[in-house]
């Protein structure tokens, strides 16, 4: 009941605040403010490209609410200081999870998910901002700082996207590339007529 009535009494006070005018702009920069801090990535949120910014944003709104339908499950706080890094490059696209040493995923992120699409999502740029965005979640949530890095695929992400890992603040312990090479086991494809 006291939580209604403070509402109440808050929302006449802002219908107050709203009849005068020199007031109103000062309401409206607060609520672009709060809308500001409400963005999870804080520090770095300068250093992403707007239009990225605003995809994630769009995303996380979804994904909110999603998640006001589904029942909400106690998450218990865990920290995991040494994690792997599994960076798939391929050449259309380039994907980075974070785990930690049991293979469980912390955080990850996609050409596709930052908002790259068609031929962009496979260049070294895209690996550059997804990487950030991978590891700002893990240290956000999990506190990550130091992880081995396995490397699959030969796409043109694959060095932008280690060297990301480790210009965000992680450190670097291995560097192991996992890429599957046939030792003439199948019959290759015929070649391209183009």
């Amino acid at each position: 009941m006291s939580e209604e009535v403070k509402k109440e009494a808050v929302s006449e006070e802002v219908k107050e605040i709203k009849d005068v005018p020199e007031l109103k702009a000062e309401v409206k920069e607060n609520k672009e403010e709060k809308e500001v801090e409400d963005f999870s990535f804080d520090s770095s949120n300068e250093e992403l490209p707007e239009e990225i910014k605003q995809k994630l944003e769009k995303n996380k709104q979804a994904r909110a609410k999603k998640k006001l339908i589904k029942k909400k499950k106690k998450k218990v706080a865990r920290v995991v200081k040494a994690g792997r890094a599994y960076i798939q490059a391929t050449y259309n696209n380039t994907m980075v999870t974070l785990t930690d040493a049991n293979g469980d995923v912390l955080s990850w992120a996609s050409a596709g998910l930052a908002g790259f699409k068609g031929a962009k999502k496979a260049t070294p740029y895209a690996a550059q901002i997804i990487t950030k965005i991978a590891v700002q979640k893990a240290k956000e949530e999990y506190g990550l700082q130091e992880i081995s890095v396995f490397v699959s695929g030969v796409g043109t992400g694959r060095e932008a996207a280690i060297r990301a890992l480790n210009a965000n603040g992680l450190e670097v312990t291995a560097i192991k590339d996992i890429t599957p090479v046939p030792h003439n086991g199948c019959r290759p494809k015929k070649p391209r007529r183009v």
